[in-house]
């Protein structure tokens, strides 16, 4: 029987997350800044508005795709070889293919780089909520979810920052790219010297006969069949929402603000950046306060109300507009507490962090597909920012029926 971790080995562990999804919601921010700049130094004198927009929706859909194989495998490392070592295999990767976007010269080239750093940002997430639930008491939950959730967008607010420092522009914009290799020293740290979950080392040395089958194919038979479907399910529709809806406000105030303020991208970011930390923080709270269900009824109902006000409201350089980019990142992000607190619940210790993976990456997989429609649409719509964001808006509606079909996992915490 190993023992719980100390306290100091703990906090070790939640700096370590920590760390591993800051730096993960730095390489979720990178393109949505940088895109617009990238395809205009690419293209040359080939760029234009549409094809910029297009680009995006691209380089977004091979991220996401990336992190879905990346949460599904590496995820299910987690279960087979330990957390710790599978989190930091994983900062390795997106940090090391992030780095080599510096040296891209086609846009091609950036593409696939984006697909590898996608699977390094994937297999992060199931497998620091996974040790970081399984390594500190269940009242702690809330508030560590929350931090989780946090952690990604404070990645995101400080990369708005730095660009504010030093512009991003198409003649300059490959040195954020040198500064995201810079976790890599991260990724070999939590690797050698990070301990491993007790929880999992537990499990581990289970009997033979207490052993069950691969963690893949036991979640997608009975009796967790069921509860990896709904899993995917409530996982996919904020990834969707956040992708292929309210992303496209960057490259929208790129394209307005960004012929008076060179740095009106950046700021957008940081607004909704500053929102989204704190909506992060709030949600796995809200979900012990009201229930994991009714809480996420109102946070989808919240988030599809805020994403259509913002592109039917409002517009870049309007005074309406940072407010309510604030405000939509608050509430749209609420799912990003709910779902570290939330998914864990759902399955037993051995297969928790393949399940987690499975839960929140495979709708990326939809993700990819979603942002893919949305650039399509994007281009039939004429280049029109407001009507695809309102359109893709819509997937939060579906949110609040889908959870009525979820358990409610409150009272019983995580599974033995």
């Amino acid at each position: 029987m190993i023992l719980p971790l100390s306290r100091p080995a703990r906090f070790a562990v939640l700096a370590a997350a920590f760390g591993g999804l800051l730096f993960d919601g730095f390489e979720l921010g990178l393109l949505p800044l940088a895109s617009l700049s990238v395809s205009k130094d690419m293209l040359g004198a080939g760029y234009t508005a549409t094809l910029g927009g297009d680009w995006f929706a691209r380089y977004t859909a091979a991220l996401m795709l990336g992190a879905a194989i990346g949460g599904i495998v590496l995820g299910s490392w987690g279960d087979r070889i330990g957390r710790a070592r599978a989190m930091g295999v994983s900062i390795l990767f997106y940090s090391v293919f992030a780095g080599l976007g510096a040296r891209a010269q086609t846009q091609e080239q950036m593409l696939a780089l984006r697909f590898l750093v996608g699977l390094g940002v994937g297999g992060v997430w199931p497998n620091a909520v996974a040790m970081v639930a399984e390594c500190w008491p269940d009242q702690a939950r809330p508030t560590l979810a929350g931090l989780m959730g946090a952690a990604i967008n404070a990645g995101i607010l400080i990369l708005s920052q730095v660009a504010q420092i030093r512009s991003v522009t198409a003649t300059s914009w490959r040195w954020l790219f040198e500064l995201a290799a810079l976790p890599a020293l991260l990724g070999v740290a939590v690797i050698f010297f990070l301990p491993e979950s007790p929880a999992w080392l537990n499990a581990r040395q289970a009997p033979l006969s207490k052993k069950r089958a691969a963690p893949l194919r036991e979640l997608f038979r009975a009796p967790l069949l069921k509860i990896t479907l709904i899993g995917i399910l409530l996982g996919s529709i904020p990834l969707i929402g956040a992708w292929a809806a309210s992303k496209w406000m960057m490259p929208w105030a790129d394209k307005i603000g960004g012929t008076t303020h060179v740095d009106y991208k950046a700021m957008t970011q940081g607004w909704w950046a500053a929102g989204a930390i704190l909506g992060s923080i709030g949600g796995g709270h809200i979900a012990s306060i009201l229930g994991r269900r009714t809480s996420y009824f109102l946070i989808s109902l919240g988030s599809l109300v805020l994403t259509l006000a913002l592109f039917q409201l409002t517009a870049p350089l309007r005074p309406s507009f940072f407010p309510i980019v604030f405000a939509q990142g608050f509430v749209a992000t609420l799912f990003f507490g709910w779902l570290p607190l939330y998914l864990p619940e759902l399955f037993p210790t051995h297969v928790r962090a393949t399940g987690s993976g499975i839960s929140y990456n495979v709708g990326r997989f939809a993700t990819a597909a979603g942002v893919l429609a949305a650039g399509f649409l994007f281009t039939a719509l004429g280049g029109s920012y407001p009507a695809v964001g309102s359109l893709a808006a819509l997937i939060y509606g579906l949110g609040m029926f889908a959870i009525w079909w979820a358990p409610e996992t409150g009272k019983r915490g995580l599974q033995p």
